[in-house]
Formats: C-alpha cells, sequence, structure tokens
C-alpha cells in the first residue's frame, strides 16, 4: 500500500506539534463559555439591538396597561360609585385602549423586522466564518472526514440555530419585561391573589430544566445522523457514486443504506418534537386552572371582610392571562436554547479546530531571483499515528534542484514521491529537516506568494460544474478570451474545445465528467499555463489514461514544462525518460540519482522497474494480439 493510500492523497500533516493540536482538537466538543462566545456573535450590531430592547421594553410596558384600563373601565366607566355608567370616561379609557393596541402592533412589527435582520445577519456571518475557517484547514483534515459531515456543519447545523438567533433577543427581553410588569401589576391589584397565581412556578421551571437537558441530547444525536444522511447523499447521489452503483447493481443496497439512516433521523425528531410536549401540556394544564383558583381564593378574601372589587378580579385575570402567554414563550426560548446550545456546540467544534499549516507572522514573500531553486535538507516525514517502530513516509531526503531543471522522481508504489510533491508548496509540513524554496524556508514564506510560483497538474483532475472558460479562469480571473485561446492551444486542447457546439460556453458537468481523461487533463494543464508559474509539479499526470491519450496529454506537458523548473512524479517511467536527473525513491530514501541511461547502467532500483514495465507491456500487448488465442 502507498504511502498516499495510507493517509488519503491528501495526507496528513506530520509532526510532533501537529500531534499537540490533533490532542488539544479532540477537546473541542466540550466548549467552554459556550453562551459568552454565543453572546459575542451579537456583539457587531449594538446600536441594532439596543433599539430593538428599547421597542422591546416600550411595548412589553404598553402591554400591561390595557389590564389596568379595564379595571378603570370597571370600576369608573360601567359601575363607578355613583352607580350610573360614566360614557365619557368610558369612551375616553376605550379610545386611549384602542390607542394603545395600535402602538403595539406598530411597535411589534418593528421590533419583529429588526430581530429578523440581526438574526440572520449574525447566521449568515457565522456560515461564512464557518467557511472561511475551513479554507484555511490543513489537507489532512479534508481527508479524513466526510465531505457529507462538512456540508451538514455547514447547512443543517448552522441553519438549526437561525430561528433562535432570530427570535431570542425579542423573545427574552420582551417577555421578561411583560413578565415583570405583569407581576408588579398584578400585586399592585392584589398580593394575596399574586401569591396564590405564582406559587408553583420554581416546580415548572424545574422541570422545564430538565426536559432541555433531554432535548439537548436528543438534538445532538439528531445531528449526528443528520449529518450521516447529508455523507451518505453526496457520495450516493455524486456522478462517480451513480457509476460506482450501476456498475455493481448496488442500487438498491444504496436505497436501503439511505432508508435505515433516514428511518433513525425518523425516530430522532419524532422523540425531539415529543419530548417537550408532556412538559407543555401539564403547564398549560396548570395556567388554566389559576384563573379558577384565583376565584376561589378572591371568594374566600371577601369572606375575610378583604376589599376586592369586581372591576379588580376581572384586570387581574386579564393581567394573568398576560403573565400566562410570555411566561410559557420563555420556557419555549429556554428550552430552545438547550437544544440550540449542542447546535452551536458543533459548530465551535469546528471552530476551535487549529489548521495544523500556519503562516508565520512575519512571513516575507518568495525571492523571484532564486524562483525555481528547491532544496530538501534533511527532510523526515512521518504521520502522527505512526507507531514508534514504524519507519517514516520519508527518511533523511535530501536534493536540489536549479531553476530550469527537469526532475523527476519515481519508485515503488508507497516510495514516498508524492509526499514531496506535496512538501514543495508546504501542502504537508516537514516533520524534521527543511524544505527551502528560492533559498527560504518553506515555513518562512508567505503562503499566497508561494504557491503563486507553483502551479500541480495531478492525476485527480478536478473540474467545476460550470463552462470550460469559467474552469480556466480560477487560475486567472481577468484572463480575456484570447489568453484562453493561447493557453489552450499550447495544452493541445483548443481544436477540440472549439469543435463543441458552445466552445468554450460549454458546461463540463460535475467533475468534468462530460468530458474524456484526456480532455480534462489538457484542460487542467491549459489553467496551470494560464497561471504561467515558474514552478511545475506534475504528480502522475498521464497515469490514469490511455495510450492514446497519454502521448496527446504527454506532448502538452512537453509544452507545459519548457522554461520552467519541473517536478514530475511518475509512475510510467516513459514520460521521464527525458529528464535531466531523476531520483529513484524507495522506502522513503533517495536510493539513486542519474539520467535514464547512468540508471539503467548501474542495473538497480531504476532499471528493475524499467524491465517490469517493459515486461508489463509485452504480456498486454500479447493479451491483445488476435495469434495470442
Amino acid at each position: 500500500m502507498s504511502a498516499v493510500s495510507r493517509g488519503g492523497r491528501g495526507g496528513r500533516v506530520a509532526g510532533s506539534d501537529v500531534a499537540a493540536q490533533k490532542a488539544a482538537n479532540a477537546e473541542a466538543p466540550r466548549i467552554p463559555n459556550l453562551l459568552p462566545r454565543i453572546a459575542q456573535l451579537f456583539a457587531p450590531h449594538k446600536a441594532v439591538l439596543a433599539l430593538t430592547i428599547a421597542l422591546v421594553l416600550v411595548s412589553a410596558g404598553l402591554s400591561v396597561l390595557p389590564p389596568l384600563l379595564t379595571q378603570q373601565a370597571f370600576d369608573v366607566g360601567l359601575f363607578p360609585p355613583e352607580g350610573e355608567p360614566n360614557v365619557p370616561v368610558l369612551l375616553r379609557i376605550v379610545g386611549l385602549m384602542l390607542v394603545l393596541w395600535v402602538a403595539s402592533a406598530g411597535l411589534g412589527i418593528a421590533q419583529t423586522y429588526l430581530t429578523a435582520s440581526v438574526g440572520n445577519s449574525v447566521m449568515a456571518q457565522l456560515r461564512v466564518t464557518l467557511f472561511d475557517h475551513l479554507q484555511r484547514m490543513e489537507l489532512a483534515f479534508f481527508t479524513r472526514t466526510k465531505t457529507g459531515v462538512i456540508q451538514s456543519r455547514l447547512q443543517n447545523d448552522v441553519g438549526g440555530v437561525a430561528s433562535v438567533l432570530s427570535n431570542t433577543v425579542s423573545s427574552v427581553i420582551g417577555n421578561t419585561v411583560t413578565v415583570l410588569a405583569a407581576l408588579v401589576a398584578m400585586l399592585l391589584l392584589s398580593w394575596q391573589l399574586t401569591l396564590t397565581a405564582v406559587i408553583l412556578l420554581p416546580l415548572l421551571i424545574a422541570a422545564q430544566q430538565r426536559v432541555g437537558q433531554v432535548r439537548a441530547r436528543i438534538a445532538t444525536k439528531t445531528q449526528e445522523s443528520l449529518s450521516d444522511m447529508t455523507a451518505i447523499t453526496q457520495e450516493a447521489l455524486s456522478v462517480s457514486g451513480i457509476m460506482l452503483a450501476k456498475g455493481f447493481f448496488r442500487q438498491n443496497a444504496e436505497v436501503d443504506r439511505y432508508r435505515a439512516e433516514n428511518e433513525t433521523q425518523r425516530g430522532l425528531q419524532v422523540q425531539l418534537q415529543m419530548s417537550g410536549q408532556w412538559f407543555f401540556a401539564m403547564v398549560n394544564v396548570f395556567l388554566s386552572v389559576i384563573p379558577a383558583i384565583i376565584y376561589l381564593v378572591a371568594a374566600w378574601l371577601l369572606q375575610a371582610d378583604v376589599a376586592i372589587t369586581a372591576g379588580t378580579l376581572v384586570a387581574f385575570t386579564t393581567v394573568q392571562a398576560r403573565l400566562t402567554f410570555p411566561l410559557l414563550g420563555l420556557m419555549r426560548v429556554a428550552l430552545d436554547l438547550q437544544t440550540s446550545g449542542a447546535l452551536f456546540a458543533r459548530i465551535f467544534e469546528y471552530l476551535d479546530l487549529k489548521p495544523a499549516i500556519t503562516e508565520a507572522p512575519d512571513a516575507r514573500a518568495v525571492d523571484e531571483r532564486q524562483v525555481g531553486r528547491i532544496r530538501f535538507e534533511d527532510v523526515v516525514f512521518r504521520y502522527p499515528d505512526a507507531g514508534p517502530d514504524q519507519a517514516p513516509t520519508l527518511d533523511r531526503v535530501s536534493f536540489s534542484v536549479e531553476p530550469g531543471q527537469f526532475v523527476a522522481f519515481v519508485g515503488p508504489s508507497g516510495a514516498g514521491k508524492t509526499t514531496i510533491s506535496y512538501l514543495i508548496p508546504r501542502l504537508h509540513e516537514a516533520s524534521e529537516g527543511r524544505v527551502l524554496f528560492a533559498g527560504d524556508d518553506v515555513r518562512e514564506l508567505n503562503q499566497e506568494s508561494l504557491i503563486a510560483q507553483v502551479g500541480i497538474v495531478s492525476q485527480e483532475t478536478y473540474l467545476f460544474h460550470a463552462t470550460i472558460a469559467e474552469n480556466l479562469r480560477y487560475a486567472k480571473p481577468e484572463a480575456t478570451d484570447e489568453e484562453l485561446e493561447v493557453a489552450c492551444r499550447a495544452a493541445s486542447i483548443h481544436e477540440t474545445i472549439a469543435s463543441f457546439p458552445d466552445g468554450y460556453d460549454t458546461i463540463v458537468g460535475e467533475r468534468g465528467y462530460r468530458l474524456s481523461g484526456g480532455e480534462k487533463q489538457r484542460i487542467a494543464i491549459a489553467r496551470v499555463l494560464l497561471k504561467d508559474p515558474p514552478v511545475l509539479i506534475l504528480d502522475e499526470a498521464t497515469s490514469a489514461l490511455d495510450s492514446v491519450s497519454e502521448r496527446v496529454v504527454q506532448s502538452a506537458l512537453d509544452s507545459a514544462t519548457r522554461g520552467r523548473t519541473t517536478v514530475a512524479i511518475a509512475h510510467r517511467l516513459s514520460t521521464v525518460a527525458g529528464a535531466d536527473v531523476i531520483h529513484v525513491i524507495d522506502r522513503g530514501r533517495i536510493v539513486e540519482i542519474g539520467s535514464h541511461d547512468e540508471l539503467l547502467a548501474l542495473g538497480g532500483v531504476y532499471a528493475r522497474l524499467v524491465a517490469e514495465q517493459s515486461t508489463d507491456f509485452g504480456r498486454s500487448a500479447s493479451a491483445a494480439s488476435p495469434h495470442a488465442l
């Protein structure tokens, strides 16, 4: 098994510091200071929040006035001490109540707009922040994490907290103020009835805490299941997944796999929905019974010669009803916050991951006077999880590449060839030793400046589901149509593109599946030529092609390498026979160095590899011959 196979084609970043970082990242799910960190998300919106809070306070205060006016309407307007209804006073009271209701409605619309704006702004920024952070993670993170799981964090987890972010501010502040105002109004009306109405509230709050803990656990399991479903969808419904399933006639197996996870998700969603229903049913019964209890207590108080008017009793029950809905709202928000805490923890878990490869604070630009000069000095690369007795992937590798040279690395599978190609642009980090680019350690260079000098053509060509022109301009967004054509002519792909009905506006399909392997590879070469880097890395760029496509692509590569420093990782030795220097890698060490002829004359590893490839070619040709039978 190759080194690439062991770690995935991205590999894993090596080094003791990375191992320490990995251990620290393992603690990420236990997020410290979760609530303060959530509060920090709202910090950029302080002015809007202040206005929202002001509107909420005013609205909450206004909501308590109508019940007090109701008392006046009964005791002064309808049943005054004089005995006859006082219609003018009653009209004024009713008019004032109408004004308050209209004002409250207007304030409600305004605060809904403000809270929706803040909540969705915070959610959008959180999603971008997470996406930006993931872009900065090292290659190894993506080789060990399913794409669907990452997508689920961005979409499902962030989306799952959207309603909480939108509603929390107005709900918590508004309902709290309303509850406090209602309690004050109730105390002003009758402290005895108030005590009756609130005596069992602490029990409800304790029960709500317990329900919230249960919901949070179920929410975590639900999101994990949703991540698995997203991963299955991403894998099974991609072009590659569909081709694999159809090739082995495993469509039913994929449906069964999705159905099983979907059933898990269904069960968890039901649990999540039902987890608070008994609690709220109990709360509703309790709060509905309170008015009846108040009437009984009022009767008892009247018998005890406590002065309670009809207006006081009507106003009190009205205020108590005003207390009920905000209190339920606060309890629901508290449950939502406990539930969404699990989602926030999953989001912060990713945000707390620290990239293993970071840029130094004093990083400098590449010295363009020495571009093309590459040097490895006793470089050791090993995976963090490698055992103490396991040999490193690269072991004390040293070599130099001069500007303009064509240097190749060949060797058996698993020798460490691709690892070398990833160390040059610092996609991997050396465990020991130094990798020098243009005379400087790559760890001291600005990453953008380093990557700007390097072009990579790999075996696994990736094209976006977009037009050919858009895929080419990924390397140079401002490129003109003429520049695209020049690059494509140099890559021997212009004539092919011109033969398409839509030319450069042809949609290539997901991962370029509408194109042949050779066409995709030549577009990738044209993309690199458009970038025009002084250093070119070819990572087995033709190994997946048939012999006809290989010859066409090799011709394009010959054009691409002209005048550039080229580092080629090769499986097919015929593609690097003309290299200035060939390094033979075996078990992580450079065992032979020389030209093609010099290495053949040595009769060592290189000569054996050439002989094996020649034998395999002869066998393939013999098997394909009609006379072989």
